[in-house]
């Protein structure tokens, strides 16, 4: 059996980057992304019972951008002093 290209690509491979609650700050990210070519999605969080800030969003990213990714987002906390909570951890693919 002959393999293609795309054979060894890895598919719901996205981790869930970091958790953000600054508009601001996920404005800059994104911008900061694109210019970086780096595919991305938000998925914002339902307000619960133990987490009542709302706009509350998570940056996820594929697994093999997430070194560039997180370095643009610690240069951007540092450059703005924004505050981020990182996770680094498989996304839950809720649509599968």
């Amino acid at each position: 059996m002959e393999q293609t290209l795309y054979t060894a690509l890895k598919v719901n491979n996205e981790i869930e980057l970091c958790e953000i609650s600054d508009l601001d700050c996920k404005q800059l990210i994104e911008r900061r992304l694109l210019a970086a070519r780096i595919s991305y999605f938000i998925r914002w969080m339902r307000p619960s019972l133990f987490h009542r800030r709302k706009n509350v969003c998570i940056i996820c990213v594929n697994e093999n951008v997430k070194d560039i990714a997180e370095d643009i987002v610690r240069a951007i906390c540092d450059e703005k002093g924004y505050s981020v909570r990182f996770l680094m951890r498989r996304s839950v693919n809720q649509y599968l």
